[in-house]
């Protein structure tokens, strides 16, 4: 199953140019593992703010290239850490296991 909803990716394609799409792709995979690593130090030190806010970056930032089911799954860590809760069990493995599929298709996009 495609981890990348190809209308979304191309209207930010089309909107943005060919050339700088790479740009923001390549910003976006280089800050995602950042956002994975403070989610996970914010889950440390249990500060559901900073976690928060590293969640729903991701949250933001994967919906912009129209990987879906990554944005899905942070939205829920935002919202998590938006109740103060921090119990998210493996939900942050899984998240980053997600964005590893999303970088693949991202990368094969943009060749």
């Amino acid at each position: 199953m495609p981890k990348i909803d190809l209308p979304t990716f191309n209207a930010l394609k089309d909107s943005t140019g060919a050339d700088f799409i790479g740009e923001l792709i390549a910003a976006f995979l280089d800050d995602a593992p950042a956002l994975i690593a403070q989610m996970r130090a914010a889950l440390q030190t249990s500060n559901a703010e900073e976690f928060r806010r590293a969640a729903h970056s991701m949250k933001s930032n994967a919906a912009t290239f129209g990987a879906m089911e990554l944005s899905a799954q942070a939205k829920e860590l935002e919202a998590l850490a938006r109740a103060n809760n921090l119990e998210v069990g493996a939900r942050v493995d899984t998240l980053a296991a997600e964005f590893e599929d999303v970088k693949i298709e991202l990368t094969q996009l943009i060749k």
